[in-house]
């Protein structure tokens, strides 16, 4: 006799406990009771093995900025398909979406590819580096910039690090590394360029996420950290591998109005597929061009299947959906709605909320700590009653990462909004 749907579910659970490291993919684990294998995905939806329908708002942390199974990114891989996955030579998605990245981002005269938005801030603090004949970079308490050894500084710590330096996140990072790392909090105009002031002629470059997890910029702060770089002649890099073609079309360059020397993308800007790019000025990025200068001065910051041609032509079909009128228009209202209506809800239970962020990324905190403008702010959040109210949100079938980031789709709709509020008061009633 066939297992039953969650028969099945179970099975692939007691499998993936004894054949994946840590059970799973990330640094989470959920309850037995809760944890799930998704089947398929479709629009604002996806599906357990066990039948389970969720409407997802985790997003694959963000790449599904379209919903799932796009029609226009379905038709543009399978038209791909049959020509073959991988070249490693030049192919025409790879040089058509290298071209329209370019015209949308601010600071975009060339691009480079790479697999992951890891290897994308990771290149890009090498290409900082090379440019610049210095070995020092600086990053703010609090940001994420992937899993390298030179973004695992200061990016988790439950009190302030000692400023520049930082504690490692995770076992098995170098402390030789951290000796390059500088750190300073996010949103502290001052201390920052004091730092960059200080310690200019060591400084490489300085590497940011405009939206901080959840964290706004405050006015004056991106343009003080751009204004100090320019001066001594640092690279600024963002890092929009999350706010890139999210928040708005030109990203976090657009809606904040500074422009960086270099910028990371990924998630969204390859509708779903595994391509990431760094997108920066000629002058700075020229330190990758083989045919203009000798090879033991070129730096090195390639793989077997940069500009994949499936990739890459996901990739032009998510901006052709992009760049239609009313799209940004459309995910600031839906997420606006849902945002609002999590705050109001909370605090009718009498509990208290925040959602910190944009509208189409943000977080939902418990803390009365206000503003929230650093991480040590952030860290005053009440992770245990978030990490039960995302419970009890899973068990009302919103697909959510505990404590982490609600993302929104173009494919999220009026009415899942109307259905998610009514989850999403029955979860804090239920806490």
């Amino acid at each position: 006799m066939s297992p039953t749907p969650a028969e099945r579910q179970a099975e692939l659970l007691r499998d993936a406990g004894q054949h994946l490291a840590g059970g799973g993919l990330g640094l989470f684990v959920l309850p037995d009771d809760l944890n799930l294998v998704i089947d398929r995905g479709e629009g604002a939806r996806v599906w357990s093995v066990a039948g389970r329908e969720y409407i997802d708002y985790h997003l694959s942390s963000g790449p599904a900025l379209l919903g799932h199974a796009h029609p226009a990114i379905t038709e543009a891989v399978e038209g791909r398909l049959s020509k073959g996955t991988t070249y490693y030579f030049l192919n025409e998605p790879e040089i058509e979406l290298a071209r329209r990245l370019a015209d949308a981002v601010p600071c975009g005269d060339v691009v480079h590819y790479t697999g992951s938005g890891t290897e994308a801030t990771f290149y890009a603090l090498r290409i900082a580096r090379a440019h610049t004949g210095r070995n020092k970079v600086l990053k703010f308490e609090g940001a994420w910039h992937g899993m390298h050894d030179y973004g695992l500084w200061g990016t988790v710590p439950s009190v302030p690090s000692n400023y520049p330096h930082a504690r490692p996140d995770s076992v098995g990072v170098p402390a030789e590394t951290g000796e390059t790392v500088m750190v300073t909090p996010f949103n502290e105009t001052a201390q920052a360029v004091d730092l960059i002031n200080r310690h200019a002629d060591e400084i490489a470059a300085v590497i940011v996420e405009p939206l901080q997890r959840v964290l706004l910029p405050e006015p004056g702060f991106l343009e003080a950290i751009r204004e100090a770089t320019l001066r001594h002649g640092i690279v600024l890099i963002f890092d929009e591998i999350v706010t890139g073609f999210r928040i708005a079309w030109g990203g976090a360059q657009e809606r904040y109005g500074v422009i960086p020397d270099m910028a990371c993308y990924g998630k969204a800007v390859s509708g779903g597929f595994p391509l990431a790019a760094i997108v920066g000025k000629r002058e700075v990025m020229s330190v990758l061009d083989a045919r203009s200068r000798p090879r033991e001065q070129v730096v090195w910051a390639t793989n077997t299947l940069n500009g994949n041609p499936v990739c890459a032509a996901a990739g032009c079909a998510a901006l052709d959906v992009l760049s239609a009128p009313g799209v940004y228009d459309q995910l600031d209202r839906i997420g606006k709605r849902l945002r609002d209506g999590i705050v109001e809800s909370g605090r009718r239970r009498g509990l208290p909320i925040q959602a910190p962020g944009e509208n189409m990324v943000f977080g939902v905190r418990f803390t009365e700590r206000e503003p929230l403008r650093t991480w040590q702010d952030l860290t005053t959040a009440d992770k245990d009653l978030g990490w039960r109210w995302a419970l009890e949100c899973l068990r009302r079938g919103l697909l959510v990462n505990p404590n982490e980031k609600f993302y929104i789709s173009i494919a999220h709709t009026e009415a899942d909004i109307d259905h998610t509020l009514t989850l999403i008061d029955e979860a804090f009633a239920a806490i």
